[in-house]
């Protein structure tokens, strides 16, 4: 049955989905009450079309609206307290959150800042930490993504570099859920085959570790699932040919639906992917593309059984564990994913220190498997050399 790739959501959060949708920003600013919003975007997006076309039909229909964009790849707690700065000055009412991952994260960060007394870092996801926030001062959020693969438009944390300490932090509070959220397709048309493939291969693997993740949670694994299955049947289509809406369409659902899954957990590629982020100033949807088979190799004796539900799911020839490594495998392969992270410029030198932030990371407590910092390492190096047991 054919049917139309549009529709107005209510779950996890107001959601607009469908090409051509941005034009609903102006309204959407109105409805949360943001007379005057900040949109924080990164710098390889400020000059574009899209976002001069964003800004000046705001300020057409009675929205006047500033643009911040000092953040870099991996956002840090000093481009948080600069778009805090730009927030407070200009005296704004909102912020918009328009780009990816990394636009997402700074934005929502800084509207948490908004009206807070402590330090970005009193609020990292620890224990009860999220409970110092103010909840009254947190900036009310639209979120527009122009990448399919962090889900960050529906997620409730940010994830921010501490250059101090070398390490990514991840920033938790409900209140910073974006309560809008604009999913409209043509805006990722004009993505690199190399970054949607990248990005694309994130929103999988924020899928795959939910849906891996012990515990019980059945409407995230429903979730889980079918993002997983949109993957297949899209990524390698929006690689191949970015002009494809409905390809697009499916795969910003598909990144959304990772995030919404994730609030059941990660695991261990997050928990590899974020010290070397930080560490490597490296792409995190690669990181974790490249990261992926060999943690599915770490994790097998766990993970078996569902990876063969989710295989038969899939309509995999053979279904179980592995044709699911072989699709993951032939799927990276396809879309020009490197093997190893030694392709991208990574070695062993900080195999140790990877191995003890990641086993320190948040992410690793959803794991299928309680690794020690010995074993991230093994896992890192065998993906530095790309080592993958058979």
């Amino acid at each position: 049955m054919q049917y139309e790739l549009k529709g107005n959501w209510n779950y996890p959060s107001d959601i607009r989905a469908g090409a051509g949708f941005v034009e609903q920003l102006a309204t959407c600013c109105k409805a949360l009450g943001m007379s005057k919003p900040l949109l924080i975007t990164d710098p390889g997006l400020a000059d574009l079309a899209m976002v001069k076309m964003a800004l000046a039909r705001c300020r057409a229909e009675g929205t006047p609206v500033e643009l911040f964009s000092n953040i870099k790849a991996n956002p840090t707690g000093e481009n948080v307290a600069d778009g805090l700065a730009a927030y407070n000055k200009g005296g704004h009412s909102g912020i918009i959150a328009f780009g990816g991952g990394s636009a997402m994260d700074a934005a929502k960060a800084t509207a948490l800042m908004v009206g807070q007394h402590r330090p970005l870092w009193d609020f990292e996801d620890e224990g009860d930490n999220w409970q110092r926030v103010n909840e009254s001062g947190v900036a009310p959020i639209i979120a527009i993504p122009t990448t399919a693969g962090t889900g960050s438009e529906v997620g409730r944390a940010a994830v921010i570099t501490d250059t101090t300490h070398q390490r990514k932090r991840i920033i938790f509070h409900p209140k910073i859920q974006p309560q809008i959220v604009i999913l409209d397709p043509d805006l990722t048309v004009s993505l690199p085959a190399a970054i949607t493939a990248a990005t694309g291969m994130d929103a999988l693997s924020h899928n795959l570790e939910a849906y891996c993740s012990p515990g019980y949670h059945p409407m995230a694994d429903g979730i889980a699932i079918e993002g997983i299955r949109l993957v297949k049947e899209n990524l390698p289509t929006a690689v191949a040919d970015g002009n494809d809406i409905a390809a697009r369409m499916q795969m910003l659902v598909a990144s959304t639906m990772g995030a919404t899954a994730f609030q059941k957990g990660l695991g261990a590629m997050h928990a590899l992917a974020h010290p070397l982020g930080a560490l490597y100033d490296a792409h995190h949807g690669l990181l974790n593309a490249i990261l992926m088979p060999y943690v599915l190799q770490a994790n097998r004796d766990q993970i078996t059984l569902k990876v063969a539900r989710l295989a038969r799911y899939l309509e995999l020839e053979n279904p179980g564990y592995d044709s699911f490594q072989r699709w993951v495998l032939q799927l990276r392969e396809s879309i020009g994913i490197p093997h190893s992270l030694a392709e991208i410029g990574i070695d062993e030198c900080e195999s140790d220190r990877v191995g003890q932030m990641a086993s320190e990371d948040a992410s690793a407590g959803g794991n299928p498997i309680c690794f020690s910092a010995v074993e991230y390492a093994t896992i890192f190096s065998r993906a530095v050399n790309g080592e993958l047991a058979v």
